[in-house]
């Protein structure tokens, strides 16, 4: 049974930073490319940064960019969410994902095949 748990969150001053986490098992974690997305109250699910198999090349949104840094520990079979800088509209629900294909379009939600339950970013302004 593949499971992906998210930690980490909490409530935040704006300028503030948090270290997300997620665990995983059940699955060959070096064989999946690795992805963080987030949903706030009444929007769509966004995609905000992606990891490939062997942690070598990351993709950020631009809404994110300079500020989290993603990360991933094969040994571990974790993957790290450093995020600086907060800002109020960063509250949200924050979600890790995995896929197996290790290339292409990893903004694409479709594409991931197991989610976390999701942590909670609360940003106060």
């Amino acid at each position: 049974q593949v499971q992906l748990v998210e930690s980490g969150g909490g409530l935040v001053q704006a300028g503030g930073s948090l270290r997300l986490s997620c665990a995983a098992s059940g699955l060959l974690f070096s064989n999946y490319a690795m992805g963080w997305f987030r949903q706030a109250p009444g929007k769509e699910r966004e995609f905000i940064a992606a990891i490939n198999r062997s942690g070598g090349i990351t993709n950020y949104a631009d809404s994110v960019k300079g500020r989290f840094t993603m990360s991933r520990d094969n040994a571990k079979n974790m993957v790290y969410f450093q995020i600086n800088s907060l800002k109020f509209e960063d509250t949200a629900v924050y979600y890790c994902a995995a896929t197996p294909r290790d290339y292409g379009d990893y903004a694409n939600d479709r594409r991931y095949t197991y989610w976390g339950q999701g942590t909670q970013v609360t940003v106060s302004s």
